[in-house]
């Protein structure tokens, strides 16, 4: 099994610099981190807050034992929820300074095991630019970690153009995960905040690059989707045909269903079926190794995913494991 080298595209990364700056200043902004439960720190970002964070989110040591046990050779790490666009621009800016500065520090002390990709003040893209050319000379990062919406422009708003024109010259992709989901009142009981509303922010994200003509401004831009597309994926049909029936759509010069493979999408679909599907969709070659590492909705063994289902041949497993990564992010 262990003849494939792996690299897991989706892995988050809470360093100690990030956790202590929302200590001593997110609190006036509503978002606050405490260190007093036994299990962690926690941050509490209003609607949604993470769990006590367990050493394997900050402790370099402690997650390479793990990355070992599960066979993983590489983590892509990244920030999630609540990310830092709700701070000042002057605290957004630091954060992600923070953040941006120990995935370096991870990178150098661990070079063949951990590379970042860069959380931007999005906000406010003056200074995104500004930390995107810094980030982009330093060691070890290799793409953008961005949410599925900023604040509360969507991603085809006009704003962001800047920032992604210099993403697409420096030849770097964008990574996608939600932070606040649609209607969060209905989503509070049963966890569906995460079982329904992140798979649904993705699908939203990708419809408004697609029908906002993001990808069309920007061909040589690249965006991966987490959850395996979330319900993209499995609402492209429905979506297509809207373009082709609706006066709303009519300024999409091309179908949305030729914008497919315009996107990554992780393996985190927990279902075999939903997997081959995606697989079937959009092709081996659009897919790549992920976790969710490591919250309790990730997988544990992400690598057995992979190797373990049968409808993938070896050239096909060696792909999704590492070879797209790499395509996306550089030989690593």
């Amino acid at each position: 099994m262990k003849g494939f080298q792996t690299i897991d595209i989706h892995a988050h990364f809470f360093p100690m610099p990030y956790l202590r700056l929302i200590e001593k200043e997110g609190a006036e902004f509503g978002v606050s981190c405490s260190f007093d439960h036994p299990d962690g720190p926690m941050i509490n970002g209003g609607e949604r807050s993470t769990p006590p964070l367990e050493k394997r989110y900050y402790d370099l040591d402690v997650r390479l034992a793990s990355m070992d046990e599960q066979g993983v050779d590489i983590h892509v790490l990244s920030l999630t929820q609540p990310m830092l666009y709700w701070g000042s621009p002057d605290l957004s800016r630091r954060l992600s300074e923070a953040y941006n500065d120990a995935c370096v520090e991870a990178h150098e002390a661990h070079p063949t095991r951990f590379f970042g990709m860069a959380i931007l003040p999005m906000q406010e893209p003056d200074l995104a630019l500004a930390e995107l050319d810094r980030v982009s000379k330093l060691p070890g990062m290799r793409g953008i970690y961005m949410a599925t919406r900023v604040l509360e422009k969507e991603l085809s708003d006009p704003l962001f153009f800047p920032v992604y024109e210099r993403i697409e010259d420096l030849g770097w992709s964008i990574f996608l995960h939600p932070i606040k989901v649609v209607d969060p009142k209905r989503l509070q009981k049963f966890y569906l905040t995460n079982f329904i509303g992140n798979p649904t922010e993705s699908a939203i994200a990708a419809s408004h690059l697609i029908f906002g003509e993001v990808l069309d401004r920007f061909p040589k831009l690249t965006f991966c989707l987490p959850h395996a597309g979330g319900t993209f994926p499995y609402l492209v049909g429905r979506i297509n045909h809207g373009w082709g029936v609706r006066p709303e759509c009519q300024h999409l010069k091309n179908p949305p269903l030729d914008y497919l493979k315009r996107f990554y999408y992780d393996t985190i679909t927990h279902s075999q079926p939903a997997l081959e599907y995606l697989i079937g969709l959009v092709g081996a070659d659009r897919v790549v190794l992920g976790s969710d590492f490591c919250f309790d909705m990730a997988y544990e063994r992400p690598v057995e995913v992979v190797t373990n289902h049968p409808g993938l041949n070896e050239e096909e497993k060696a792909l999704i494991l590492s070879g797209n990564a790499k395509r996306l992010l550089g030989d690593l």
